[in-house]
């Protein structure tokens, strides 16, 4: 059974910083990109930033520039770095990863249980 898990989450001054991190129970040559999205309460779930298995990175205008996302493609875990957290940022923080289209025999792609990130000012 594939399983994503979160950590790193929690309560944190506006200013400050946290480090989210993703391990995937994956065979390492099915991961593809990998990314980090979250929610905040009433809102749609959305992108926060993808990072593909060569180490080509996206992110959201929103976090440009106060957030990194790395990876450890041989332990299968993807990172978050957010630094100068503001208020705005506080939301449920979700782990993708998507699957390599020749692994047929997973689903196209899974995510984390989630991890609470709370800013306050």
């Amino acid at each position: 059974q594939v399983q994503l898990v979160e950590s790193g989450g929690g309560l944190v001054q506006a200013g400050g910083s946290l480090r989210l991190s993703c391990v995937a129970s994956i065979n390492t040559f099915c991961i593809s990109t990998m990314g980090w999205y979250r929610q905040a309460p009433g809102k749609e779930r959305e992108l926060v930033a993808t990072i593909t298995r060569p180490g080509s990175t996206y992110y959201a205008d929103s976090v440009k520039g106060r957030f990194t996302i790395s990876r450890d493609n041989a332990k299968n875990t993807v990172f978050l770095q957010m630094n100068l957290l503001k208020p705005e940022d506080t939301a449920v923080y979700y782990c993708n990863v998507a699957v390599t289209p020749g692994c047929t025999w997973l689903s196209g792609d899974y995510w984390g249980q989630g991890t609470q990130v709370t800013v306050s000012s």
